[in-house]
């Protein structure tokens, strides 16, 4: 049975997660790839997620997308907007994050840094199946083919899902391999099998043409990124992103929390007389500790999880730099962190919700800079850094 179609509903804003707030016979629905101001018709059921049917009256702000593939793979949910106007959104949506999730009035600016909005991804994951190979549609585990160009992915990643199409019809490819991940610095490509029925052969890879590592070569040094190991997927702000996260870093001693590769680390070591960086992944650990000894740095590297590390510690650093995954902090992270009160705190964070929760608990502080760092142009994530101040 269809889905009712509501007769009209006129959308009133955007919300984190890629869809806008409509309210249809008295309660909110959420719709995508619709325009605040806009007069749709929608089809819902009784959950409040809703389904476009039709663009009744278009605002003036609405643009062609530039992929066809838009509304139906599930990467992309702005490109029907333009990017000034993405990026004006966001800082609203940041904003009423705070408010919503961490009862934070922030009235202060937000600033805005951008790169370009097309071409910026440097790394993209891709599922496979009946011979095709692309992106699964959105809440769903349908598969999308791309058979041309993504708009937001760089020259060379795209190139590399060209190639890996063009051997997915070749009997040396494996059948078990159902979803991977290709990531360039736009001379290099590493292919990374995910999702697997059994172990993938080295040969494999080697026919791909993977390469065990990639460097990334950036102003502040040359990064290993092992297989598994995480670096930022915006190949055009990644020395913006450092150093909006670095502004006013100074003094003795700083903490580099969930420190990766040493994106930070390195930059920060030669700030400050004393870092040390904090990573528990194995593989990263190993990158980190080569790249800060091919950028001639002097870190101390701890391969533990944060909140084990922080407990051992007794001596307040001067800064601390956490850079910590979607989840955000650990509780006993932001406990460790209030015991040791450092006199300034950078939090980089990929996900506004679990940022106002951990800003909630950092009770002893206050925002001195929010920055708004645009990594995902034509999604609804966003990147924050946020600098605190012990209040």
């Amino acid at each position: 049975m269809s889905a009712p179609v509501a007769n009209s509903v006129i959308i009133e804003k955007w919300v984190y997660g890629g869809e806008a707030l409509a309210r249809l016979d008295g309660r909110v629905v959420l719709a995508p790839f619709v325009l605040p101001g806009e007069t749709v018709r929608l089809e819902a059921d009784d959950g409040i997620h809703a389904r476009l049917a039709e663009v009744l009256t278009p605002s003036p702000e609405r643009v062609a997308a530039p992929c066809p593939l838009f509304t139906r793979c599930g990467g992309c949910h702005y490109q029907h907007a333009p990017y000034d106007f993405q990026l004006a959104r966001k800082v609203e949506i940041l904003r009423e994050q705070l408010r919503r999730v961490g009862k934070i009035e922030y009235t202060g600016e937000i600033e805005t840094i951008s790169g370009p909005p097309l071409g910026y991804r440097n790394r993209a994951q891709f599922h496979i199946a009946d011979g095709s190979i692309g992106y699964l549609a959105a809440r769903s585990h349908t598969l999308v083919p791309v058979t041309g160009e993504c708009p937001v992915s760089s020259p060379r990643l795209n190139q590399a899902l060209a190639e890996m199409r063009g051997r997915l019809s070749d009997p040396r490819f494996p059948r078990f391999v159902h979803s991977l991940e290709i990531f360039t610095n736009e001379t290099e490509v590493q292919v990374n099998a995910l999702e697997t029925d059994r172990p993938v052969a080295r040969s494999f890879y080697d026919w791909c043409g993977s390469t065990v590592a990639i460097d990334y070569a950036t102003s502040f040094g040359t990064f290993r990124v092992s297989p598994r190991s995480f670096f930022q997927i915006n190949r055009f702000l990644i020395e913006p992103l450092v150093d909006a996260a670095l502004y006013q870093a100074e003094g003795k001693t700083a903490l580099d929390l969930y420190a990766g590769v040493g994106l930070f680390a390195v930059p920060l070591a030669r700030r400050f007389e004393n870092v040390i960086a904090v990573e528990s992944s194995v593989t990263a650990a190993r990158d980190l500790e080569v790249n800060a000894a091919h950028a001639e740095v002097h870190l101390e590297t701890e391969r533990a999880r944060v909140e084990d590390f922080l407990r051992t510690l007794a001596e307040t650093p001067d800064f601390v730099l956490a850079d910590p995954p979607r989840a955000g902090l650990d509780k006993a992270v932001v406990a460790q962190l209030e015991r040791l009160a450092p006199p300034r705190i950078t939090l980089v964070s990929c996900d506004p919700a679990t940022l106002a929760r951990d800003l909630a608990g950092l009770t002893s502080y206050r925002i001195e800079r929010l920055t708004l760092v645009d990594l995902f142009p034509q999604t609804y994530h966003l990147e924050t850094v946020a600098q605190l101040v012990r209040a």
